[in-house]
């Protein structure tokens, strides 16, 4: 039978931890055999994980005689890792366990060296974080999850059940997997990414560091139904073309068009979800003349269509 491990940190978050031991403990296979062995585990009998203490019963040499190993978030993804547990996870890595993380347990992998080289995913509101802190990590922020094979990264809460439904595919098949879905009430796939979920303020997009452009970007918030060339803003700027692209990525880290587009998805999702005006006219009310441009445009923005999104939180 599968082992799987799940390795509770400090400050671990019950709902990462409680989703692997859902999901792995009511897999069945087709003649009704169980398909996994839960088994949790930590570097000391009890761990603080905020609202109750957690007795786990099994300490890190579980490890070492697990098929895969999960690491759950914590609330205290900064914190050093310990080096039992770092040596753990690596001497687990090198034995070709399958290692997967949900949430801010990305950090620990990280931490590890699992991560070094390779694509990877965290809750979104600790990417920015993760990329500072590991600049080895080609951190990707708008993804479910990441499968790079031995090592597996997801994004928070829901997204460990995508990742768990995931694995149970690999390991057992489509039919497997979509019986383990139906018991969490979940779809084996679920469209777009973390993109969809981030919080915004209604406001197009964020204001740059530095003061200097902030009247250009107002006015380009207030014109987001107004078709706008290069040369258009440069000349509302009072600048050139070059220096036009130039400022604006110095202070925001893009270019202007690129802001713009952003902007323009972020007013149409908060239309999607506060009025209940069609698709095209959502469209044409920020800026994009065609509607399948603007279908595009979102799609490749929030990874689900505006139909969906509006189904998913108006």
């Amino acid at each position: 039978m599968h082992t799987v491990a799940v390795l509770a940190l400090p400050q671990v978050i019950p709902f990462d931890l409680s989703t692997p031991i859902e999901v792995f403990t009511r897999t069945r296979l087709p003649d009704g055999r169980q398909g996994y062995r839960v088994q949790v585990c930590a570097q000391t009998p009890e761990v603080d994980a905020g609202a109750f203490t957690l007795r786990a019963p099994f300490g890190l040499d579980a490890l070492a005689g697990a098929d895969t190993i999960i690491v759950p978030g914590t609330n205290a993804p900064e914190a050093d890792l310990h080096e039992p547990v770092r040596a753990a996870l690596r001497q687990a890595a090198r034995n070709g366990t399958r290692i997967a993380s949900i949430c801010t347990g990305t950090f620990p992998l990280a931490a590890s060296g699992l991560l070094d080289g390779l694509r990877a995913t965290t809750h979104w509101a600790a990417a920015a974080e993760l990329a500072a802190a590991f600049p080895e990590v080609e951190v990707d922020p708008d993804v479910l999850y990441v499968d790079n094979g031995q090592i597996l990264t997801s994004a928070g809460a829901a997204a460990g059940l995508d990742l768990c439904l995931h694995m149970i595919r690999r390991d057992y098949g489509s039919a497997v997997a979509a019986d383990a879905a139906r018991l969490s009430v979940m779809p084996l796939e679920r469209e777009g990414g973390q993109a969809q979920f981030i919080v915004h303020d209604h406001t197009p997009a964020p204001a740059p560091s530095g003061a200097g452009f902030e009247p250009v970007l107002d006015w380009l918030r207030t014109n987001l139904a107004t078709p706008l060339t290069l040369d258009e803003i440069a000349a509302h700027a009072g600048v050139s073309t070059r220096t036009l692209i130039r400022r604006f990525r110095e202070q925001t880290g893009t270019t202007p068009l690129q802001w713009l587009h952003r902007a323009r998805i972020r007013q149409a999702q908060h239309l999607l979800e506060s009025t209940e005006h069609s698709v095209e006219r959502i469209g044409a009310q920020v800026g994009y003349a065609s509607p399948t441009a603007f279908r595009d445009r979102f799609k490749q923005t929030t990874g689900i269509s505006p139909l969906s999104y509006r189904r998913a939180f108006s």
